[in-house]
């Protein structure tokens, strides 16, 4: 067949809800019930939902602009551990209120704490370096808070485990930031594969990116305003401070940060492209592979002659970080029987246009996190007490595949998996089960 390349515009994201777009099998596990017994609000309790912000960095500030515009919602209270950030989240939103017409009072807080401990607060929207994102929402879902909670969901599996735990045992609505689940491209891409319109799938490619390296930042003087040992959480105290590890900005002239937090790309931090876009492109595999809540069987590293780490899984279907093509576009590319589809943020590409995803009208624009049907999908969920599109359970599988790739880099072996009970198999020495966490500093706990 000939290649059919159909560049999808950006501009057509928004073309369809958060569940779906006209036309479209519904993908079963795309919302389900959600298993608390935590009581839906009345109407007049639902007209409102107040919302604090723990962590005030550039994504949080993306995700701000979004949850501005989403009826129904009101932004009362931010939370980070750099005074200046906190300053510019309180004159953003004054700002938006003002130029809307409406009243609006905005605190600010060093300490997450002091937001949770607000009866008035019914959400929070956690953004803070993945390092703390655990104990944070944990926190969070024991204050009665429901949870936004930016990718990936945890920076180990142990976290994941853990919050999972607190989600459902406090009746909690918890949504992952991995914002494709809520575009209609990936979204027929999904349904493409779920529906069995390729046939049997043989092997997947998802290109993101290279693990995590050792940090090497050199050492700079720390801000006057900046709580190092807050930013630094349950990590170790000899981490030293670098500014790309929270980016300078500016109030006069206003000026936001000009790279992305670079803490993700160090294992001390982070997992590197693994996890920081692995969350969202295996994320969209596993979806596809009907792997949510479930995952891979074995997990094999770059060395041995290859490049690129490889899941498999027990029906036989081996994942690859391997690029599908030569811009190393970070994306998926599924492969049948019958064809491949390749999806990527405003793209796709199909060996048959029969594949392609259907046109649809938007005018929307801006930066691809300020896109709201994902948030919106959240609000929503916080009033009808459903799972989102992007539940604890699916944000945890996703992230469990990520550090799974991590570990088997950092042994530089194969290592055996079991999804169910989530252990290792054969792990004779036990150096993968001790990266399932590591030891936080006091007095920092997990539960």
């Amino acid at each position: 067949m000939k290649d059919q390349n159909k560049s999808w515009s950006r501009r057509r994201f928004l073309g369809s809800a958060a569940l779906g777009m006209a036309g479209m099998v519904v993908i079963p596990n795309i919302a389900t019930s959600c298993k608390g017994k935590t009581k839906a609000k009345t109407a007049e309790e639902s007209s409102e939902i107040t919302l604090g912000f723990i962590g005030l960095g550039q994504q949080s500030m993306f995700l701000l602009s979004g949850f501005l515009q989403v009826a129904g919602v009101k932004v009362v209270a931010g939370c980070d551990v750099y005074g200046i950030k906190r300053k510019r989240f309180e004159k953003r939103v004054t700002d938006f209120y003002a130029k809307a017409g409406k009243e609006a009072k905005v605190d600010t807080y060093e300490k997450f704490q002091d937001v949770l401990a607000r009866q008035d607060i019914d959400a929070v929207v956690i953004a803070v370096p993945d390092h703390n994102h655990a104990i944070i929402a944990i926190a969070a879902c024991k204050a009665g808070k429901d949870v936004y909670l930016e990718k990936p969901m945890t920076f180990t599996i142990k976290e994941g485990q853990e919050l999972k735990k607190a989600v459902r045992q406090n009746n909690r609505i918890l949504a992952v930031g991995s914002q494709q689940r809520s575009d209609a491209g990936f979204q027929h891409a999904v349904n493409l594969v779920q529906t069995g319109a390729l046939g049997k799938i043989s092997k997947v490619n998802a290109y993101v990116g290279a693990p995590p390296t050792p940090y090497n930042l050199p050492e700079e003087p720390l801000p006057a305003d900046l709580n190092w040992d807050l930013w630094l959480g349950p990590l170790p105290s000899n981490i030293h401070y670098n500014n790309q590890l929270d980016p300078l900005i500016s109030l006069d002239p206003e000026k936001d940060e000009e790279i992305w937090g670079a803490w993700r790309w160090y294992k001390e931090m982070g997992g590197g492209f693994t996890t920081d876009w692995g969350a969202h492109m295996f994320d969209i595999a596993q979806w596809g592979l009907g792997m949510d809540k479930n995952g891979p069987v074995e997990i094999s590293p770059i060395g041995d002659g290859t490049e690129f780490i490889s899941w498999k899984y027990a029906n036989g279907v081996v994942m690859t970080s391997e690029p599908f093509d030569e811009n190393l576009t970070k994306g998926v590319k599924f492969w049948g029987e019958n064809g491949w589809i390749e999806v990527a943020r405003g793209y796709f590409k199909a060996s048959d246009p029969k594949f392609n995803p259907p046109a649809t009208a938007s005018t929307d624009e801006g930066p691809y996190e300020t896109r709201i049907p994902h948030q919106v999908n959240f609000i929503e969920c916080v009033r009808s007490r459903q799972d989102p599109v992007a539940s604890v359970d699916i944000g945890h599988s996703s992230c469990t595949v990520c550090n799974l790739g991590n570990i088997a880099c950092d042994l530089k072996r194969t290592i055996k998996w079991n999804p169910e009970t989530e252990t290792f198999i054969d792990d004779s020495d036990g150096e993968a089960t001790k990266r399932l966490h590591y030891e936080y500093r006091t007095p920092w706990k997990l539960v």
